[in-house]
């Protein structure tokens, strides 16, 4: 008889497949990498239209935000230009005390229109993959991305764009305090990490931000385009349930 595991590792396109990898290529007890001192203040690439002085006191007060001001903040931010191209904010979504904290890039089109995080199609592939471990959206999980709005187009991020941005996903993770924290795609690693290395270079290896075990795994909108990393998706979430049981957190497979 078939699986529920099975029947969602057949939606994400890897089928028996995953018999064959399902063993992490690095154990959790991996050397760490040195954990950045200050990986999302990017501050100094601001413009001198904002003063840094002025800019530090509003990530300082940020930072002392609860959620319904860190909320509201959000909703109401006009720190850069995005906040005139966009429709809705997209603040995050899930369990605010979770112990999984997704980290993605950007909302997109279907993002900006909702509010929300991950919907359509690259959406049900994370829901799939969180099945595939015995997770579930909302449920011990809390989703969000490194930018808030949408950046027009799908562009990339701008650094100044990061830069006002990063004390409110700072303070969330502040907020959730999660036992792991797992970058979606090159961007948001970069982004945690402050590095500029590749994903390849990235995955399989327990890094930290901040004092919380990262790990680093591919976009679900690039995998839906990339079909055979989807492998290397799995990989990398055996990699996280295995250390997530190392840190004692709660599974159910």
């Amino acid at each position: 008889m078939t699986s529920r595991r099975d029947r969602l590792l057949e939606e994400m396109g890897l089928g028996p497949v995953w018999r064959q990898r399902a063993s992490p290529a690095v154990a959790p007890d991996a050397p760490t990498s040195a954990p950045s001192q200050n990986p999302i203040s990017i501050h100094a690439l601001l413009p001198p239209s904002v003063p840094p002085t002025a800019d530090a006191d509003r990530g300082a007060r940020i930072m002392t935000f609860d959620w319904p001001a860190l909320k509201e903040a959000v909703a109401g931010c006009e720190a850069c230009a995005l906040a005139k191209t966009r429709t809705n904010t997209v603040f995050g979504v899930g369990d605010e005390n979770a112990e999984w904290l997704l980290v993605g890039e950007a909302p997109g089109a279907e993002e900006d229109a909702r509010g929300e995080p991950f919907v359509g199609q690259a959406g049900r592939l994370l829901d799939n993959m969180l099945g595939a471990i015995g997770l579930r959206r909302g449920d011990n999980v809390y989703i969000a991305n490194v930018l808030k709005c949408r950046p027009p187009g799908n562009r990339n991020p701008e650094p100044v764009e990061v830069a006002q941005c990063a004390p409110h996903l700072e303070r969330q993770i502040d907020l959730i305090r999660p036992k792991l924290l797992i970058a979606m795609g090159r961007f948001a690693a970069q982004t945690l990490l402050g590095t500029d290395a590749s994903i390849a270079s990235l995955r399989g290896r327990l890094h930290k931000y901040r004092g919380v075990p990262l790990i680093v795994t591919y976009h679900p909108a690039y995998l839906l385009r990339s079909l055979p990393d989807k492998a290397k998706a799995w990989e990398d979430l055996v990699f996280a349930r295995a250390t997530m049981r190392e840190l004692g957190g709660r599974l159910r497979i």
